[in-house]
């Protein structure tokens, strides 16, 4: 596969992934509505945050692709977080299940740092990039706790 396919095809894949779960969900985000946690951002910073975050988390995927080639062990922790992150708007927006979805962000969690570590032993600067998203899960982590303990 040609490098340039390489980088645009990581790029590609979960920025238009999170647009389409955004796109369907959107008739049921009710964030607006909800009593949220010290230090909720406004709506208007998600889907920036995301986007940036699907592209460095498709960047670090086509970094480590183009470096050494393609790794079963990468691709399975990529894509498997990448479908357990798609899914959780589904679960806290769509069927309002809070306690379940911040169950499902623990296991985000988990399945991110996986994905760092992998992505870092495979090609440091891949790892790196991990980080923003990283935090970011975690910190969305604490928003769907507070929502829910919030608004039970």
């Amino acid at each position: 596969m040609s490098r340039i396919r390489i980088y645009v095809q990581s790029l590609l894949i979960p920025l238009a992934l999170g647009a389409v779960v955004g796109f369907v969900t959107m008739g049921s985000m009710d964030y607006d509505t909800l009593v949220k946690p010290p230090l909720s951002p406004p709506p208007i910073l998600f889907p920036i945050a995301w986007s940036i975050l699907y592209a460095l988390m498709g960047l670090g995927y086509a970094l480590i692709w183009d470096k050494t080639g393609e790794q079963r062990e990468v691709n399975l922790i990529y894509y498997v977080q990448l479908g357990v992150n798609l899914l959780w708007p589904f679960a806290f927006f769509v069927l309002k299940w809070r306690l379940f979805a911040f169950i499902w962000l623990l296991l985000l969690d988990v399945l991110a740092a996986v994905m760092l570590a992998k992505f870092y032993k495979k090609y440091k600067l891949a790892g790196y990039l991990q980080i923003p998203y990283m935090a970011w899960v975690l910190f969305a982590s604490y928003l769907n706790l507070g929502v829910y303990l919030l608004n039970k």
